[in-house]
């Protein structure tokens, strides 16, 4: 019999060599929260709570084998939307939803829009848009028809209209005029994989993290060559970016023409998006 004292120190001791403290008790919790409907105030009420050991024991042969926990659930929480994960898509992250909310700031009350979103993935910042600036039009783009499958199953369950397409952005073109068009492109270099943990580097999709150190700006200067001509005059660019390349993005769209350039931290307080305009 594990009740919820056994199985956090189970946890501890199982997990210690892959993550620190403080994440075991994140994880923790989660699995608490979403497996059994412990809630953190239960823990303390309850602490001999029984639980089911073959969830536990299927759960924690998974965390050993550096499986995130998100895909071990199938989901993760973005902007108080349940997002559908697996392995063909990546994990969405607080980062992104600073990005959202910067878009929604930077909107107001303007919501007759079009915006396009670029390499969706699960569909986070598109369906996250479509929803809190609704009745604006979203359109999303990937090269991945496996992450436009859980993009476009993640904008129906959480009953928004989003127009999803394939595109490799670095071939092809783009159709349509767009007041605002915002990406997430892969942005780590390939020499930073040595500071990458296992959970992500076995298990996250490369295609949509890396890009080659000696092109580091490969997608951030296609994406704003395509926007020269999709968005519309005063139209916005939004990026998330490396905090590495943040002044030499900016360098990048000045000469490209595009004005109102502003470099904006994210809570850790480093370099994390930008915003540029379209003449």
């Amino acid at each position: 019999m594990m009740n919820i004292r056994t199985f956090l120190e189970r946890m501890k001791k199982e997990l210690s060599d892959i993550y620190e403290e403080r994440e075991i008790r994140s994880i923790s919790l989660k699995l608490l929260e979403e497996k059994f409907g412990i809630l953190r105030q239960d823990i303390y009420i309850n602490p001999e709570y029984i639980l089911d050991e073959k969830i536990v024991d299927d759960f924690l042969e998974q965390l050993i084998k550096n499986k995130p926990v998100q895909y071990i659930l199938g989901y993760e929480w973005f902007m108080g939307m349940k997002f559908n994960v697996n392995e063909n898509v990546l994990i969405p992250r607080p980062e992104s939803e600073e990005l959202v909310m910067w878009i929604i700031e930077d909107i107001k009350n303007n919501k007759n829009i079009n915006i396009l979103d670029i390499g969706t993935g699960s569909g986070c910042i598109a369906v996250s848009l479509a929803k809190r600036l609704f009745p604006a039009e979203v359109t999303a783009v990937d090269i991945s028809e496996e992450a436009l499958e859980i993009a476009a199953r993640n904008a129906a369950e959480n009953k928004v209209k989003v127009k999803f397409y394939r595109k490799d952005i670095i071939s092809e073109t783009i159709n349509g005029s767009f007041d605002i068009i915002v990406s997430n492109p892969p942005y780590v270099t390939d020499s930073e994989k040595i500071f990458m943990r296992k959970n992500v580097l076995d298990y996250e999709p490369k295609s949509a993290l890396f890009v080659d150190d000696n092109n580091p700006l490969l997608f951030y200067r296609r994406i704003s060559e395509i926007s020269k001509n999709n968005l519309k005059k005063g139209g916005r660019l939004f990026f998330e970016i490396n905090q590495h390349h943040g002044k030499a993005i900016v360098q990048m769209l000045e000469d490209m023409g595009y004005f109102g350039i502003v470099l904006k931290k994210d809570i850790f307080d480093k370099d994390r998006m930008v915003k540029a305009v379209w003449k």
